[in-house]
């Protein structure tokens, strides 16, 4: 029997933003993570983490699923998808970010993924989320920019990155997520997190480069209603 999707995690997210409660997500790449360390992981998380994000940008054959069936066996947190590739998609979580790669021109991340996508999602039980994924240049060449054979945007061109916002929200995603990339000698900066939030009206999710609590709390304080971390905690893997 097809389980009940009731968007508990897209409910969540907007009851936060209405409360003006920040929100902290952990990302775990399948590729890194070794699951005989998961208590270990959890024990270490932050107090305040709400959500696991599980993906990457490399394909890793069925890794995905064997790391959130460990994940679900030992936490109630809930597991949200951050697919790099359809192949990276399992029932076994509970939503999925179904994202497009609007900073870029590759058909592949734009619809093709999507389209894919689409005989595992038809009737999944997976809560899903269209979301708008848009590239920062954070100063460094990352994995999602080698695969997806796309540019990011650099961080001066900031109408550019408002307008590519707001066109993800006007075509209908209920997120918008600004990534620096895994790895980013630098994150996405204030007055970019600032003048997007302004501009939409959507909640706006932040990740790539922050490793300290000091960047979590700047990304925080200019209008990020979620920050995604994850290389500062893996050396708990």
């Amino acid at each position: 029997m097809i389980k009940t999707n009731r968007n508990l995690v897209y409910k969540s997210i907007l009851e936060a933003v209405q409360n003006q409660d920040k929100l902290l997500s952990v990302l775990i790449d399948p590729d890194k993570f070794e699951t005989t360390i998961t208590m270990n992981f959890l024990e270490n998380l932050p107090y305040s983490t709400r959500f696991l994000f599980v993906g990457g940008s490399k394909v890793n054959d069925g890794k995905t699923d064997v790391v959130v069936r460990e994940l679900k066996k030992r936490t109630h947190l809930p597991i949200v998808l951050f697919p790099g590739d359809v192949n990276q998609i399992t029932d076994e979580a509970d939503c999925l970010l179904f994202l497009s790669l609007l900073s870029g021109r590759n058909p592949e991340y734009l619809i093709d993924q999507q389209v894919k996508s689409i005989t595992k999602l038809q009737f999944s039980p997976l809560e899903i989320i269209p979301t708008g994924y848009i590239l920062i240049d954070g100063g460094s060449v990352t994995s999602v920019l080698e695969i997806s054979q796309t540019k990011a945007i650099p961080q001066h061109e900031l109408s550019k990155i408002i307008h590519t916002a707001l066109a993800g929200q006007f075509s209908g995603k209920q997120l918008i997520y600004l990534e620096a990339g895994s790895g980013a000698k630098h994150p996405v900066s204030p007055e970019i997190i600032s003048a997007v939030k302004d501009s939409i009206s959507v909640p706006l999710i932040v990740g790539g480069g922050i490793k300290t609590e000091h960047q979590r709390e700047s990304a925080f304080k200019a209008g990020a209603d979620m920050v995604v971390m994850g290389n500062a905690f893996e050396r708990s893997m």
